[in-house]
């Protein structure tokens, strides 16, 4: 019995810690519609990526695995986004937006930040734990959603299995 939790905290807190893959599964269904404003006050929209492969990560200033994961994503945003790669950064944090404006800025974050909706959270269930990348096909469709720190190998790798 001691054996069982002992893997279990472990397990717990691998996840917590954002191991990647932990929690990894591909899906095929349809990607709810969803309106954001980035932190400059863009409006942004599913409609508007019609046509590319849209990661959207959720994270938080305050969530270490978040912090780590971010390096890649600006890696793979910046070498892929004129091959149709777009990312957003869905902000789970409750500071205030210029002080998430300035976080994000000072970490070198080259795609857009928005924060999380009540409504985009319950559309896209990215579940309890972040952080938490959820990758939409150019159709539109929800392929594969992640709990776990995501590395720019891995989005490397789905962006040429979903890009057109």
């Amino acid at each position: 019995m001691r054996s069982v939790l002992a893997i279990l905290a472990v397990a717990g807190l691998l996840l917590v810690t954002g191991i990647p893959s932990l929690r990894a599964q591909e899906e095929n269904s349809p990607a709810p519609e969803f309106s954001l404003k980035d932190l400059g006050g863009t409006a942004l929209s599913l409609a508007d990526y019609k046509g590319k492969v849209l990661v959207l990560n959720f994270w938080a200033t305050w969530c270490p695995p978040c912090r780590a994961e971010i390096p890649d994503f600006i890696d793979a945003y910046g070498r892929l986004k004129d091959k149709g790669l777009e990312i957003i950064g869905v902000s789970v944090d409750t500071i205030p937006r210029d002080k998430l404006e300035a976080w994000a800025k000072d970490a070198g974050v080259n795609y857009p930040v928005a924060r999380a909706t009540a409504k985009i959270v319950a559309d896209y269930k990215p579940g309890d734990y972040i952080p938490s990348t959820i990758v939409i096909d150019p159709d539109g469709r929800i392929r594969y959603r992640s709990v776990g720190v995501m590395d720019k190998d891995t989005l490397a790798r789905l962006f040429a299995a979903y890009a057109k």
